[in-house]
């Protein structure tokens, strides 16, 4: 079986942990409607991506 030779120092340790935070999404007030939305993402309730209509609701 394999053991460690030596102990793993601190900053070791930490630097290999250094990507396992958890990562912020980017979420964007809306300006039209003031909704919440990812950024680069459609809102799905107006429709709208990049200020152009993607969508059309059926009512």
């Amino acid at each position: 079986m394999a053991v460690p030779k030596r102990k793993t120092s601190k900053s070791r340790r930490d630097m290999r942990r250094s990507h396992h935070r958890i990562k912020n999404t980017n979420i964007v007030e809306d300006k039209k409607s003031g909704e919440y939305r990812l950024s680069h993402h459609l809102d799905l309730k107006t429709g709208m991506y990049n200020g152009k209509q993607i969508l059309v609701s059926k009512k």
